[in-house]
């Protein structure tokens, strides 16, 4: 099927890009790759009758250090360069870890950070991952900027709360603290796939390897990404060893509201968040220094 008739713009500067969104507002779409906008045009599930294509726009892409010793990750970044990033992989290693498994070459070459951000899936790798990151997004409009908390951005499947005059133009992602380990495993079916269940950890570990601070991202299991604040209660200011991990990883269920597709069962899905989270916790835990 073709897509229907729409009004093409090719901008080159991010003030070109929001005169064009302050012109036609929910009329418009942003490309910013265009892995997931394409498809559903091309089945006609979305017709914008104005695209407004920005990957054109140089400046949206790049990955600096900022002041306090996180990153900031323009949103036109592709997965391939946070992939090989040796500055992500130092940094912010989970970020590496889940780029490296989205899709194939081509879709890692061509998708892009803040696409898959504002697709809002909760299959997408980066959803739970910034989540656990606790990391924030820059909007930007032809009347300003400024900041959303990740928490704050996913609003139900395939919603968030960006303004259709607004483009996420940057990722903010915090210094991570010493002794920090982080993790993420998804499960697929095949590799490259969108994940029946994803789990993102971030943990941090004190003397005798008492958790200091966790914080835990799901994925696939919601309309949302979602936390699960149960299991990091379970775990902050506990000594962290397996029986602890497996305690808090069975409390991880708590909030999910899994689907059942073609794919897996809720049922199917409720079990395998424990099983990953468990894993993604064990993993975290190792690479924050932690001993059994």
């Amino acid at each position: 099927m073709r897509p229907a008739t729409f009004e093409y713009f090719t901008p080159h500067t991010v003030d070109e890009a929001l005169n064009l969104l302050e012109k036609y507002g929910e009329e418009a779409k942003v490309l910013a790759g265009g892995l997931s906008l394409v498809p559903l045009m091309k089945l006609r599930l979305a017709a914008p009758q104005y695209i407004i294509d920005i990957t054109n726009i140089p400046t949206l892409s790049y990955v600096v250090e900022n002041g306090d010793g996180g990153l900031c990750i323009g949103a036109l970044t592709t997965h391939y360069t946070l992939e090989t990033s040796s500055l992500v992989k130092f940094k912010c290693p989970v970020l590496s870890e889940a780029a490296s498994g989205l899709g194939d070459t081509q879709v890692r070459n061509r998708g892009t950070i803040g696409g898959n951000l504002c697709h809002a899936d909760p299959a997408c790798e980066y959803s739970p991952v910034v989540l656990a990151l606790n990391a924030e997004l820059k909007a930007v409009s032809s009347k300003g900027e400024r900041t959303i908390k990740v928490a704050d951005f996913f609003l139900d499947l395939l919603t968030t709360s960006l303004k259709p005059t607004e483009l996420v133009s940057e990722v903010k992602v915090p210094p991570m603290l010493p002794n920090t380990g982080e993790a993420y495993l998804k499960l697929v079916q095949r590799s490259g796939d969108f994940a029946i269940v994803a789990v993102a950890v971030v943990m941090t570990l004190g003397e005798g390897n008492v958790c200091k601070a966790v914080s835990v991202g799901l994925g696939s299991v919601a309309p949302t990404p979602i936390k699960a604040e149960e299991t990091e209660n379970a775990l902050l200011g506990k000594t962290v060893n397996d029986k602890l991990i497996d305690e808090a990883s069975e409390l991880a269920t708590r909030r999910i509201e899994p689907a059942t597709d073609v794919h897996a069962s809720a049922e199917y899905r409720t079990e395998m968040t424990v099983v990953i989270t468990r894993r993604a916790l064990k993993a975290a835990f190792t690479r924050a220094g932690g001993e059994k």
